[in-house]
């Protein structure tokens, strides 16, 4: 996030797209509501009618897949009718001469052929943020999760800057993480290609800094693998043990068919975690760790909000901390790792990270501090970009809309889309081990909209078979004033009737992240 959550009730507008935010972001989502009565304008940009619609001064309904095509078409308003903050475009940004042109050909009329949005609404919006004093775009994966995810995430930064909504109390660009520490896992160097503060394993005095701190030499220059590339290689047989801390990729990988064959083709399979995962079920070892509440340590959120975290009971059995498996697993393949504590190891990330290197862990015993943070004299940055971007000048992206990997046709007439409800937490992996959830939101459901539901002749409780090209799970149905005409929505949480069965394994070409929000299915009574 470029800006705070608390923040978001300071901005006059806020935009949210791809984000079930009441569901996902419960606790966040309440900034977003008491802003609205405070009587600051929110518009929802999003295929499925979430709870968060109810606040809103206006939902648009975008076809799944279409975001770059909305994005234009908002910009080309606010150019046409001579909106843009001109000297924000000016002083802070360059290349908009090619945004300009790219943009002349999405009309409002066309934008409406390709994503269904009416073209009132689009100049509505396109207006309100325009002349915003402060507007704030709210985002998650619902913009990521696309094969031109990247270029989702880019536009928005346009369309910001373009108004120059950037940089200041109320506005930012705010992806919003879908667990705790998630940004923190990040920041760490959990990505194949970077350091920690991301800084590229291929600059050389970032790599010479960790060869000193660590007393090594000849760490790799190049990228490693991400998740779905690591699939792949297993399943073609190049790539031949993996090691897997806290990740449940049985549930949560797309193509799951595929993704089980690729891990019974491994010689070798790790799972570390804290319960017998379905994932871990197929290990050829498991080791049990803590969780969160059964350690010290940090955790960063995601407004970049560096917190501590503290052990309140105790671990069972034979469970040991995270870094003290991978500690004695180095010391076992012949480099030495020793720490103290979690304390020591934070000293260790201040000393080599740039953004954290005035953090410790004594300013951070009761409120937490928002990198970047490069001395002990610095108070944090809550808000980032106030004055110039990371690269200096931000760079408008010239970007056309491209269509989903897979649309409906004859044999496959509904769009899937693939989320999360508020009652369970990814894979289910902590809350279907609770009763009381379970209850609440006992098994998968098929959300379908009342006229589709008509026309296959079906109601709420029916058994259907939803198949995509990839896989066929049963589930029963949902009638649903959240879903529209032709979308069809499925939580993916649970095992027994996996919506990643379905789902499309084509990936962003940038990111490498899957196309999880669209891809077609038909839909048959069992």
């Amino acid at each position: 996030m470029t800006n705070t959550i608390a923040d978001i009730e300071t901005s006059d507008l806020i935009l949210v797209t791809g984000s079930n935010t009441t569901e996902n972001h419960p606790v966040l989502s309440s900034f977003v509501k008491r802003a609205t009565l405070k009587g600051k304008k929110l518009y929802i940009i999003d295929p499925r009618k979430i709870k968060l619609t109810e606040y809103a001064d206006k939902w648009l309904r975008p076809l799944p897949g279409t975001d770059i095509a909305w994005i234009n078409g908002l910009m080309h308003i606010i150019i046409k009718e001579g909106l843009q903050n001109t000297a924000f475009i000016k002083d802070r940004t360059e290349n908009f001469e090619a945004l300009k042109t790219l943009v002349e050909t999405y009309t409002p009329e066309h934008v409406e052929a390709v994503t269904g949005i009416k073209t009132g609404d689009l100049v509505e919006v396109a207006r309100a943020f325009a002349k915003a004093p402060a507007a704030s775009i709210l985002y998650c994966m619902g913009i990521t999760q696309h094969t031109c995810g990247t270029d989702n995430v880019k536009s928005l930064a346009n369309l910001s800057m373009l108004c120059g909504h950037l940089g200041k109390p109320g506005g930012g660009v705010n992806p919003l993480r879908g667990q705790n520490n998630v940004q923190g896992a990040c920041d760490m160097g959990g990505l194949p290609n970077v350091f920690t503060a991301y800084q590229p394993v291929g600059n050389d005095e970032a790599r010479n800094t960790y060869e000193k701190a660590w007393s090594v030499t000849g760490l790799p220059k190049n990228p490693g693998l991400v998740v779905t590339e690591m699939v792949q290689r297993a399943h073609e047989g190049s790539l031949k043990a993996l090691f897997i801390i806290g990740e449940n990729p049985m549930v949560s990988d797309p193509d799951l068919n595929h993704a089980r064959k690729a891990f019974q083709r491994l010689d070798f399979l790790v799972v570390q975690d804290i319960f017998h995962t379905e994932t871990a079920q197929m290990a050829d070892v498991v080791l049990p760790a803590f969780c969160f509440a059964e350690k010290d340590g940090t955790f960063t959120n995601t407004e970049r909000r560096v917190q501590r975290v503290r052990k309140a009971v105790e671990a069972p059995g034979e469970a040991r901390e995270d870094w003290r498996i991978l500690c004695d697993m180095a010391g076992r393949m012949g480099y030495e790792m020793s720490y103290a504590s979690s304390r020591d190891i934070f000293k260790e990330i201040a000393a080599v990270t740039p953004s954290y290197r005035g953090i410790t862990w004594e300013r951070i015993d009761k409120v937490g501090i928002h990198w970047p943070c490069p001395t002990e004299a610095h108070e944090g940055t809550p808000i980032l970009h106030t004055t110039q971007f990371t690269r200096g000048k931000g760079l408008f992206h010239a970007l056309a809309h491209t269509p989903p990997a897979e649309l409906p046709d004859r044999d496959y007439p509904f769009i899937l889309t693939t989320g999360r409800v508020l009652y369970h937490y990814h894979t289910g992996t902590m809350t279907m081990k609770t009763q009381g959830l379970n209850v609440l939101s006992p098994e998968c459901f098929v959300e379908i909209s009342e006229s589709d539901a008509t026309k296959m002749a079906l109601d709420t409780g029916a058994m259907v078979a939803v198949s995509s090209r990839r896989g066929k799970i049963t589930a029963k149905l949902k009638v649903s004033s959240k879903a529209v005409e032709g979308t069809v929505f499925i939580p993916f949480h649970f095992a027994e009737a996996a919506a990643n069965e379905l789902t499309n394994a084509k990936l962003d070409p940038t990111a490498k992240i899957p196309e999880f929000k669209v891809c077609a299915i038909k839909i048959e009574a069992v």
